[in-house]
């Protein structure tokens, strides 16, 4: 047999999604295992938005879409983009995709060419580089330390951009850090990318979880020409406890919105109809149920980062948007666990796993070596549970 592609060889599984397989199945089994591990909100689609979605399917709204989307639902994107943050897009300027990461994906087919240079700001979601490769362009990664709230300068920006730099991919609020980058520092950021002349893809899929009042800033929104080289991505995945309906979209200009149409119309084409209609509603709704979650999403972050900060061996910054906690493990690096000698982030949690019954994400792959991401999207219960756990577990090591 011929070898396949070397660059789907290359790729490598999401981290993410394996540990999340691994604790549903472990539940399955009948283990009494807690789940820090999804990225998804616990919370039900709100029932208006079931509701249209059953209705798109008693009125038979069950066929074809045009590739980019609806048209009504580009519309109610367009809506929400000014609604939120003022940005004026037109409906061609909008492309629907199967969620976030489909869009995001399709962005980076879209610009990049193999040889091509993506900037990544580190610690990162798991899947940036990955895609970066599957569009035969080169990950170019830099980190961001915790002693600076996991945010990037725009002096270590500039440094890193070559004349191969195609695209810097910001994602505020962040994944898995869930820090928020300032207006002063993203005015900072725009200034070098525009003179530098290169895309920004801003992923900001978590833009309405952002606690304690603070400000979200949308990338696009701090000039003309940052608008211009500024692909937004979003969706109804973590908004509105949408992520198994898989919508997002992205905001460009229009010759790019084009490609990215007649690529999907190539690819996948629109995603389903149904799923279409209810993000319809979604977007254009009322949007109380959205703030009753974030609400409880920040009680949830206080008490787990509290509590987090009173056990010994483990610390945490407190996160300004998203729900995650980057626990830091590092003093257990080189030590010996049950028998185990703990050598990476990784060792740690699969040991919490088996030891302790509890899933989380080690952050190797995220480019943050010596970290573990908890997700709080889940109950007080739960998180109380999974703290007990992770007491128990080092103090009996």
């Amino acid at each position: 047999m011929k070898p396949i592609s070397k660059i789907a060889a290359g790729v490598q599984a999401s981290t993410t999604l394996a540990i999340d397989s691994l604790f549903k199945q472990m539940k399955a089994d009948g283990l009494d295992v807690v789940g820090f591990g999804a990225g998804e909100p616990d919370f039900p689609t709100p029932e208006h938005i079931k509701q249209a979605g059953i209705e798109a399917i008693e009125c038979n709204q069950t066929r074809y879409t045009p590739a980019a989307g609806l048209m009504t639902l580009r519309e109610a994107a367009s809506y929400r983009l000014k609604a939120d943050f003022d940005l004026d897009y037109a409906p061609n300027q909008i492309v629907v995709a199967s969620g976030a990461k489909h869009a995001v994906y399709i962005t980076l087919m879209t610009l990049c060419d193999p040889g091509d240079e993506v900037v990544i700001a580190a610690p990162y979601w798991v899947s940036y580089s990955e895609m970066v490769k599957q569009a035969g362009a080169v990950p170019v990664i830099i980190a961001a330390e915790e002693e600076h709230d996991f945010k990037v300068t725009a002096a270590q920006l500039d440094a890193a951009i070559t004349d191969k730099t195609k695209v810097f991919m910001l994602n505020s609020p962040c994944n898995p850090t869930g820090m928020v980058y300032t207006r002063e520092e993203l005015a900072a950021i725009a200034e070098v990318c525009c003179r530098h002349n290169i895309y920004v893809i801003a992923d900001e899929i978590y833009c309405n979880l952002v606690y304690d009042d603070k400000e979200f800033v949308s990338f696009a929104s701090l000039g003309e020409d940052v608008k211009e080289r500024t692909i937004i991505v979003n969706g109804v995945s973590k908004s509105y406890a949408m992520t198994g309906w898989r919508i997002g979209y992205t905001a460009s200009n229009a010759a790019l919105a084009k490609v990215m149409a007649s690529y999907l119309s190539h690819s996948t084409g629109a995603p389903s109809t149904i799923s279409q209609q209810a993000a319809i509603t979604a977007l254009r709704g009322p949007q109380e149920d959205m703030q009753v979650m974030k609400r409880a999403f920040e009680e949830r972050r206080d008490h787990l980062v509290e509590r987090m900060n009173r056990i010994a061996g483990v610390s945490c910054i407190k996160p300004e948007g998203a729900f995650y906690v980057m626990m830091n493990m590092k003093s257990f690096l080189g030590t010996t666990m049950y028998g185990k000698k703990i050598e990476s982030a990784e060792d740690f949690a699969q040991l919490f796993l088996e030891k302790g019954l509890v899933a989380t994400v080690p952050c190797t792959a995220f480019a943050a070596p010596g970290f573990i991401r908890w997700s709080y999207a889940t109950s007080l219960t739960e998180i109380d549970k999974g703290l007990d756990r992770l007491e128990e577990f080092i103090k009996n090591a």
